[in-house]
């Protein structure tokens, strides 16, 4: 069995976040960390050195399993990526509303909040968080 080298571990998300040289991009950081704990009722966790995570959940696939975030955001140097592990498929009506943005397979980009609707980056984020909790178990 393959073990992923992030795992979920003890560091401080604040002091992370503090590290963060872009003021905007740090202030904007701590707003999500805000609304990601609101909506899923868990405590921001970092994930290896640079992913802040929220609950966890377990999958197996073709023999190899671990543990991720149900959800979470890592702000990178290019933009903010917000982990959507169900990817997008089923939400592309609140893509369309949600502002200025692009997406990878379950990864969605933003420079900065001021750039998208944040009411409609709460209804993904909680439709997501929802659609993990009916397919894992998730903690």
């Amino acid at each position: 069995m393959t073990t992923l080298k992030t795992q979920e571990n003890d560091a401080s998300v604040e002091d992370f976040i503090r590290t963060i040289e872009h003021p905007q991009k740090q202030a904007d950081s701590f707003v999500i960390v805000e609304l990601m704990e609101k909506l899923t009722a868990k405590p921001a966790k970092m994930w290896g050195n640079s992913i802040i995570g929220f609950g966890a959940y377990h999958y197996e696939n073709s023999g190899n399993g671990g543990s991720w975030p149900v959800v979470g955001f890592s702000p990178r140097k290019s933009a903010i990526s917000v982990y959507i592990m169900p990817g997008f498929s089923a939400y592309q009506p609140l893509l369309d509303k949600l502002g200025k943005h692009k997406t990878g397979k379950s990864c969605l980009y933003i420079n900065k909040l001021a750039d998208i609707d944040l009411d409609i980056l709460a209804q993904l984020i909680k439709a997501s968080v929802d659609y993990m909790q009916s397919k894992y178990q998730c903690d």
